[in-house]
Order: structure tokens, then C-alpha cells, then sequence
């Protein structure tokens, strides 16, 4: 089975807030944040992806949304990187 750990930031007129998961359904997953049904805290926004990395151990796909969480300087980067990305 393929899992993904997944980035997703608000999209804009919201608080600027982003989120780290994981699953093995990514387009379900991004539907249920946006109609209020994922995590309590990405309930009341909008979202959007903005990374994704694909494993095919559940291990090592919990193993690195753990590390995604916890380092904040690389979300931050990741989203530099989408902003800088979109603009083009």
C-alpha cells in the first residue's frame, strides 16, 4: 500500500496556519480538512496542498510526518518554496 505525508497551509483570507498528515488517500484526506470532517485543528478553513511524499512503508511514513511536525524551519521552507513556485 502507498501512504503520502502531506503539507497543507489555509488558503488566503484565513489565519495563516499549516498542517502535516499522512494517509493513503490524498484526495479523500484534502476533501475531509476542507469540509470539516479531518483533524480538529484544520477544522473552519480552507486548504491547500502544498507537498507530498510518497512511501510505501506505513512505518516510514509515520516516522516522517513526525519529523515534518517537529521542524518547523523545514515546513517553513516548504512553503517558501510553494509561494515562490505558484508565483511563477
Amino acid at each position: 500500500m502507498v501512504y503520502y505525508v502531506y503539507l497543507i497551509k489555509t488558503l488566503k483570507g484565513f489565519i495563516n496556519k499549516s498542517y502535516v498528515g499522512y494517509t493513503n488517500n490524498l484526495s479523500k484526506r484534502i476533501d475531509k480538512h476542507n469540509n470539516n470532517l479531518g483533524a480538529k485543528s484544520t477544522k473552519g478553513y480552507k486548504w491547500e496542498l502544498i507537498y507530498k511524499k510518497r512511501f510505501y512503508s506505513k512505518n516510514k511514513a509515520l516516522s516522517f510526518e513526525y519529523k515534518l511536525k517537529k521542524d518547523r524551519n523545514e515546513r517553513s521552507r516548504l512553503i517558501n518554496d510553494f509561494k515562490k513556485n505558484s508565483k511563477s
